[in-house]
């Protein structure tokens, strides 16, 4: 869920129930409308010759303070291509902006969708689009309003939402239980001072990467909740030690801690009425036995004498757990996980060594889907959050429209989406290489198969 904001022009105006409508053309001719629905600002761009398909994309998840313009798409040269092949684009940044904006950022896109029918003209058919929890609300979205989408591209999503929080907390319960100050008061759930428990578990984790024992502890952390030891989109995955510890830790710091600790919780139990998550009943050795990342536990033990696993699975265990509100259970049940029930077909993409949203996420929602038929899954082999080139998701979104003009599939293999990407233009291969930004690439969908998600909802 980890993303930076598309530096996209944003038209300030206004519309609807009064309020005037802000709209430019450009020299092309084409259409640019901006403004509020309901306090949720939005952004439409509609080409000279639109083809009649309107891509509705939905946004990553944004921390308070985050900047930038609407998105609408994952990269600036796909929202190109689009305009220029006759798409017209659209996208509500949702109301309020920032945190778990998951069930109002789908009223808010269907009042923009409504919007555009009403100004714009009805659509011959509308594509739900989106990065990461963006991309999960892409499938929610054809799911909930089943005759509004003829299909959706689901890219790097959390698509079990559910599953995901349990996993964060996971991973913050073994920082807080294994590497904490003791006596420290971190609130996990129900946080009663958000920013100083984060600020206290980033202090851990970065304390824990200046010795051998803390880097083994903050390994087991990590593989508890399959926490990818690769987090680089231009590199290789590394096998030596020292690198994948390195990689493995700035995922924990970045997305576990600093973005989904106890600040985001507080966002998240506001939502929900309460607390959503918990490690009841949940055996960590169990887990790290089952984890993507086991060898590396096993590497990072052995690599320091003082530490010993065994103590620290059995300090896991004996750490007093957390339980859910179920009001607040009932609330992601209603409202945000996934049944796999929508008739229009889906594609998704995910990266391999993805750590913002696990791709194990991609093996749960294929089992939900109650028509495998609808649904074709692609990976593309490289380390980080969302990390994709406009070249692959351009070729991701042919193959979900060829299923909706003919009722089959074209070939997803690797080896053809590769060719097929390969034929466009070297502006087309650049991919987001966090914290280091835009960097050459070359198309890379591979034969994946992603193992059990850590902590599935049932």
């Amino acid at each position: 869920m980890i993303r930076r904001s598309l530096a996209l022009l944003l038209v300030v105006g206004s519309l609807l129930a009064g309020a005037a409508t802000a709209a430019t053309a450009s020299g092309s001719g084409r259409r640019t409308l901006t403004g509020s629905i309901d306090g949720a600002q939005y952004l439409i761009e509609v080409p000279r010759r639109w083809n009649g398909t309107l891509m509705l994309f939905s946004h990553p998840y944004y921390t308070e303070g985050v900047g930038g313009n609407i998105g609408l798409a994952n990269r600036p040269e796909t929202q190109k291509w689009l305009l220029d092949h006759g798409y017209a684009l659209a996208a509500s940044d949702f109301t309020g902006r920032y945190g778990f904006a998951v069930e109002q950022g789908m009223k808010d896109q269907i009042a923009l969708l409504d919007f555009f029918t009403a100004n714009v003209g009805t659509p011959r058919r509308t594509i739900a689009t989106g990065s990461s929890m963006g991309g999960a609300i892409s499938t929610l979205l054809i799911e909930r309003y089943p005759r509004r989408f003829a299909g959706a591209v689901a890219m790097c999503g959390p698509l079990d939402f559910q599953g995901t929080w349990n996993v964060l907390l996971d991973v913050n319960f073994a920082v807080r239980t294994l590497l904490a100050e003791p006596g420290q008061a971190i609130d996990l759930v129900r946080p009663r001072d958000p920013q100083a428990g984060t600020d206290a578990l980033l202090r851990a984790v970065e304390k824990a990467q200046t010795t051998p024992e803390g880097r083994a502890k903050l390994a087991l952390a990590g593989a508890i909740g399959n926490v990818t030891s690769w987090n680089s989109a231009v590199q290789a995955r590394p096998t030596e030690l020292a690198a994948r510890l390195r990689q493995q830790a700035a995922v924990i710091t970045g997305a576990h801690v600093y973005t989904f600790g106890p600040n985001a919780r507080a966002d998240l139990e506001r939502r929900a009425g309460g607390n959503p998550s918990w490690n009841v009943g949940v055996d960590y050795t169990r887990q790290l036995a089952r984890s993507t990342e086991r060898d590396l536990v096993r590497q990072a033990y052995a690599a320091a004498p003082g530490a010993s696993l065994h103590a620290d699975l059995a300090a896991l265990a004996a750490a007093p757990r957390i339980a859910p509100d179920p009001r607040a259970m009932s609330y992601m049940y209603r409202n945000v996980v996934a049944k796999g029930t929508a008739p229009a077909p889906v594609i998704t993409m995910h990266n391999t060594g993805d750590g913002g949203a696990l791709p194990e996420n991609e093996r749960w929602y294929a089992a939900r889907v109650s028509d495998p038929n609808r649904l074709r899954q692609t990976y593309v082999n490289r380390g980080s959050h969302c990390a994709f080139t406009a070249a692959e998701e351009i070729v991701a979104l042919r193959g979900l429209l060829s299923r909706i003009d003919t009722g089959r599939w074209p070939a997803t293999n690797p080896a053809r989406l590769n060719a097929e990407a390969g034929q466009l233009g070297p502006e087309h291969h650049k991919v987001f290489d966090y914290p280091h930004g835009d960097a050459p690439s070359v198309p890379s969908f591979v034969e994946f198969r992603p193992s059990n998600h850590p902590r599935s909802t049932p």
